[in-house]
């Protein structure tokens, strides 16, 4: 097994993590429940779960020279995923998605953004952070 695929495999192993995460009961309290997550990091987990499923494991055409690379729980505080070239895992980033501090509010940069894919990207995620899961393939 080669290195990449063994990185593909602990990136997939980490959203399914995420996926079943999101999948436990909530609170019974009438409050919102303490996670001790920034909003930031529960924006980003709910957006990179969707991408993942939506663009990656879908097998989406338009997504097939991507991989996601997790970096949801990095040092500097700021939840993040990147997407890379599939065959160059260590390569520069072609899109960065974050969020930062204690906003829930999440922004996409990078040469993705400004090629015909870009505005794709930016209404699915619009649509992932205003809590939709649906992998609308229609725009």
């Amino acid at each position: 097994m080669t290195k990449l695929s063994l990185i593909s495999r602990a990136a997939m192993l980490a959203f399914a993590g995420l996926a079943l995460a999101s999948c436990q009961s909530g609170s019974k309290s009438n409050t919102a429940p303490s996670s001790g997550k920034s909003a930031s990091l529960r924006a980003m987990e709910q957006v990179a779960i969707a991408a993942h499923k939506c663009w990656i494991a879908s097998k989406d055409p338009a997504f097939k020279t991507y991989q996601m690379a997790n970096e949801l729980n990095n040092f500097g505080g700021t939840p993040r995923f990147l997407l890379v070239p599939a065959k160059h895992y260590g390569g520069k980033p072609l899109l960065v998605v974050q969020a930062t501090g204690s906003s829930s509010r999440v922004d996409a940069f990078g040469p993705l953004m400004s090629e015909p894919l870009g505005a794709r990207i930016g209404s699915d995620i619009a649509r992932w952070q205003g809590g939709s899961s649906d992998c609308n393939t229609t725009g």
